[in-house]
């Protein structure tokens, strides 16, 4: 095989290489595999049971940290939910006590009623996430 072939052949396979990979890249209109429902037919971005209203204590709340998300239920029959990681240094907040989420990293403390914050060092609010509430059973939108 000559240089000149030789050269040609690696070319040709470079580009098909990147004709590849920018096609995988590349974008369309319909629905990757990862976006689409799960068989159980409940959405892949929410739509899922987390907790009973009676996981939930009235003052207190529960942290769900694969859903990124804690329940706190500032008073009887009023659920809220918030992002579960502090605004400080990106920490996950560990627990919910007497109607404030703590964040054990460095100690600051966020309302149960509104996510804002109540001591330092986080200077944000918690980010509010959405939930249905339906009989006895709390859904994350």
């Amino acid at each position: 095989m000559t240089d000149s072939t030789r050269r040609a052949v690696i070319f040709s396979a470079g580009g098909v290489g990147l004709a590849a990979v920018l096609s995988a890249c590349s974008g369309d209109d319909s629905t990757a595999a990862s976006e689409q429902a799960p068989a159980d037919g409940q959405a892949a971005a929410g739509g899922r049971e987390i907790a009973k209203t009676s996981d939930i204590p009235v003052g207190g709340g529960k942290v769900f940290k694969d859903q990124d998300v804690v329940v706190t239920q500032p008073e009887a029959g009023t659920f809220k939910a918030f992002s579960a990681t502090c605004t400080h240094k990106s920490c996950p907040v560990g627990s919910v006590a007497d109607n404030e989420i703590v964040c054990p990293c460095h100690g600051s403390r966020f309302s149960a009623k509104d996510g804002s914050v109540t001591k330092p060092p986080a200077s944000k609010p918690l980010a509010e996430k959405k939930i249905t509430v339906s009989g006895d059973s709390i859904t994350l939108a």
